[in-house]
């Protein structure tokens, strides 16, 4: 019997294994800085949240409590100016889960392609092979994709690896021509939250779109935002006959967010305090990691937004991540993303403020 695991690639963080050990060998102990992994505290008022509707013995809804929901519409309102009807929206188990499943949910087969960036997040690329449909790659969807072919694009702005942005007129423009060759586009918008040199925009707003929604996904996430990558608590927004059609098969497959997480994203949602003192954490790490690997020699491309430094040092990355792992130091090799991070590192900031303070010492040498 065919396994499904001989389709797919390997998985890379496997390859870093030897580089970690290293790194945790360093008399200090290892910085790791490879992994976006939140590393401070889950905000009491989600925690609180989550402890007072533990007591949840029925079956929640696949569609979301009707006061989750309404979260969901109001956050995007407010946040991003997006008018997204309530009935509209729908929670995930995380935004990973959906990356990988999407193609397969959709009724994507052999002979269709799912397109994604040319540097991007590994499960992409993942999500296309198990629908059994070709993975292809762009740097730009609008003349590099056959449109007879492709059915489902992805954008991912802010990017992982890169914090690559993109603006409502580039945004405005892939839309219209995905929209005339009845293309659906989903864009992973997990990090619109940290924009630290631009503000993220939606596909969903409506200079970019036009105000309605045909054609088009956004898939947020709070494990960033409300440092609840442990709950699993994410949702997408979009297309009416699209979310209604992932509903639907969602149902029979049982992809269920347990009651308690609702309950907790409701109260990321609904509280903006805990997300600004977050974003301030992770400004400051940002900041005194961008001054230390500069003054290392490294050259900072993009990283407008998002949790990472997109860094080189025009060299293969793994001489980079061996070299920065003898001094405790682990980062991703950018090849992680794809052919084009050959010679590029991806450097987290979801690290604590000891352990950064301690890259920064390391880093000039101290």
């Amino acid at each position: 019997m065919p396994r499904v695991s001989d389709r797919l690639p390997v998985f890379p963080w496997d390859r870093l294994e030897p580089y970690k050990t290293a790194a945790a060998a360093h008399p200090d102990g290892i910085v790791d800085l490879s992994v976006g992994t939140p590393v401070d505290p889950v905000p009491e008022v989600v925690r609180q949240a989550l402890a007072a509707a533990a007591d949840s013995p029925g079956y929640p809804p696949t569609y979301g409590t009707p006061e989750l929901r309404e979260s969901i519409a109001g956050w995007l309102a407010r946040r991003h100016a997006v008018a997204a009807d309530p009935a509209h929206v729908l929670p995930l188990v995380g935004s990973k889960e959906l990356v990988g499943w999407l193609p397969l949910l959709l009724g994507l087969d052999a002979g269709d392609q799912v397109a994604y960036p040319r540097l991007a997040y590994p499960t992409y690329e993942v999500g296309a092979l198990m629908a059994r449909a070709e993975p292809v790659t762009y740097d730009d969807p609008v003349t590099d994709l056959d449109p007879a072919r492709v059915k489902l694009v992805w954008l991912n702005t802010p990017s992982n690896p890169t914090g690559r942005t993109l603006g409502a007129d580039e945004l405005r423009r892939i839309v219209g021509w995905a929209r005339e060759h009845g293309i659906v586009v989903v864009s992973d918008e997990c990090y619109i939250e940290l924009g630290w040199e631009t503000e993220p925009v939606s596909v969903l707003h409506p200079d970019v779109c036009g105000g309605g929604h045909t054609g088009l996904i956004a898939v947020h996430s709070l494990s960033k935002r409300s440092n609840c990558a442990g709950y699993r608590g994410a949702f997408l927004a979009g297309d009416p006959e699209l979310v209604g059609e992932l509903l639907g098969v969602r149902k029979h497959l049982g992809m269920i967010v347990p009651a308690p997480v609702q309950a907790a994203m409701i109260a990321a949602l609904d509280d903006q305090a805990h997300a600004d003192e977050q974003y301030a954490r992770y400004a400051r790490r940002r900041a005194a990691l961008r001054t230390a690997f500069e003054g290392a020699g490294f050259r900072i491309e993009h990283s407008e937004a998002s949790l990472y430094l997109w860094a080189t040092r025009d060299e293969p990355c793994w001489d980079t991540v061996g070299d920065l792992s003898k001094r405790g130091i682990l980062v991703a090799p950018g090849d992680f993303y794809g052919p084009e991070g050959g010679r590029f590192v991806r450097i987290a900031f979801t690290a604590t403020d000891e352990r950064v303070e301690a890259a920064v010492r390391r880093l000039a040498g101290a």
